[in-house]
């Protein structure tokens, strides 16, 4: 195949779409036994809120465990309880930038259950109830939900992600939204974004377990055949993230916070991924990132490590951007040294390259990992796969299958060159559209340094002398 063509469909998944435009991906897999994974997957977020429905997206996926036309109340967590599920492990949801995504695991060995769990999915693709009691309630719950902030990392992120997405739409439609809107938001609003968004030109349903394709194919297409198109649907906007000179600096302490991390991000318009040509880029840039995570970890191990360990990659942020990530974990007072060490180790590569030696081992590891992988294809568990599913829905992932995914590999590896690797590095962590972000514990907040200080950690690492990395 030439480069510029797709990568195919793995042939064990089914991939069809219905006249109402809602798409379905349907896979056999018998791990877990008896067990099967269930997705409706909604193509919008937060992104897509009016100024006025900050939070709602989020709102809507609250509302749609609190009443639907078939489950009134709290009836859908008392079903799936009867079956010995339960909430977060097996029902569960998440609201982002781009996506809504509802998650079930049901058991497959009664056909009703498998029917009543799919008018589940069927219910909160257009049968939400929002009954105004419920909505009241709920108010108080996301509320608190947004107070606590789901944790330390959460409320960093919360921090941060306005900075990285600067003058884009993100940067003000984080997915929590703001206390007045949930606090005061009228309750057509909520209904308007359902209204607007949950539509199913912008939905899939993936199924992957153990079961009958057939079965589930006629089971899709009962539930969501009759789901009316939207009259005058709403344009399905991209937005797109304005390109930043320079670095920007974040300190941000947390009471909850327990060690201190250096968190380097450069954004990058996000690339198609869907050629076969954008899968060997892909294995150029993981080969070029697992080798630098290497001598990373190695530094790591030394005596007095400069950090405690520390690893580099890069992958899609929001629908329009992919990110640079340079992460690393620090000890208390040991932000600039490890500040420099990074940005020394990205300079040395640029400078130097990678060795032969080097690209030889990640080679073997990258194939080994593969080959690991097709002998055990039959053990793969049904959660991963669905959720790849999902990615191929909302990002055009490829999804091949693991056996054609090693062919590529087979025929990629051995003709990928030291000189291609090595090239990645001119621009793997530009002074563009970076943010240098450091979290740590409230109590360590007097030892932390200034942004000028950061900014001169990272200058340290500019231009000093080096030598290159001898692989031993």
């Amino acid at each position: 195949a030439t480069l510029d063509q797709t990568v195919p469909v793995d042939p064990l998944i089914t991939v069809g779409r219905l006249p109402n435009g809602l798409r379905y991906y349907i896979r056999e897999n018998r791990q877990p036994q008896a067990r099967a994974e269930l997705r409706l997957v909604v193509n919008a977020g937060s992104v897509l809120e009016d100024d006025d429905q900050r939070g709602l997206a989020h709102f809507v996926e609250h509302m749609s465990f609190n009443g639907t036309l078939h489950f009134p109340k709290q009836d859908i967590g008392a079903f799936m309880q009867s079956l010995g599920m339960r909430f977060g492990a097996h029902v569960n949801a998440n609201t982002s930038f781009d996506e809504t995504v509802y998650h079930l695991q049901i058991p497959t060995s009664n056909p009703a259950v498998i029917d009543r769990s799919l008018l589940i999915l069927e219910d909160w693709a257009r049968r939400v109830t929002f009954d105004p009691v419920e909505i009241e309630k709920e108010r108080g719950v996301i509320l608190e939900e947004w107070r606590l902030g789901l944790g330390a990392s959460e409320r960093v992120q919360t921090a941060q992600f306005p900075i990285l997405l600067k003058g884009s739409r993100y940067a003000d439609r984080l997915p929590i939204g703001t206390p007045e809107i949930i606090q005061n938001a009228n309750p057509s609003r909520l209904q308007q974004f359902y209204a607007d968004w949950y539509r199913p030109d912008l939905m899939a349903v993936v199924a992957v377990g153990d079961f009958d394709k057939a079965t589930i194919e006629a089971l899709i297409r009962s539930h969501f055949g009759a789901i009316p198109e939207a009259p005058s649907p709403k344009p399905r906007p991209a937005y797109a993230v304005p390109s930043q000179a320079g670095t920007v600096y974040s300190v941000i302490t947390d009471p909850e916070a327990t060690t201190t991390r250096i968190s380097v991000s450069s954004t990058m318009a996000a690339r198609p991924q869907s050629s076969i040509g954008s899968y060997r880029q892909h294995m150029v840039e993981r080969l070029f990132s697992a080798m630098l995570s290497e001598r990373l970890d190695e530094i790591a191990q030394a005596p007095n490590a400069p950090f405690l360990r520390a690893q580099t990659g890069r992958g899609l942020f929001v629908r329009t951007e992919e990110v640079t990530s340079l992460n690393a974990l620090v000890a208390t007072g040991g932000v600039e040294r490890a500040l420099t060490t990074l940005f020394t180790e990205v300079d040395r590569v640029a400078r130097f390259g990678f060795t032969a030696t080097e690209l030889s081992r990640q080679r073997l590891n990258l194939q080994r990992g593969l080959q690991r992988s097709v002998i055990e294809k039959d053990k793969s568990p049904s959660g991963p796969l669905a959720d790849e599913f999902v990615r191929n829905f909302t990002q055009a992932e490829p999804i091949p299958g693991i056996v054609y995914e090693f062919g590529l590999n087979q025929r990629f590896l051995p003709e990928i060159t030291l000189a291609e690797v090595n090239g990645v590095a001119k621009d793997w962590m530009p002074d563009r559209n970076r943010l240098v972000a450091i979290a740590a514990p409230e109590k360590d907040r007097p030892s932390l340094p200034t942004e000028d200080r950061l900014a001169a950690a990272i200058n340290a690492a500019t231009g000093a002398p080096l030598t290159a990395y001898v692989d031993t």
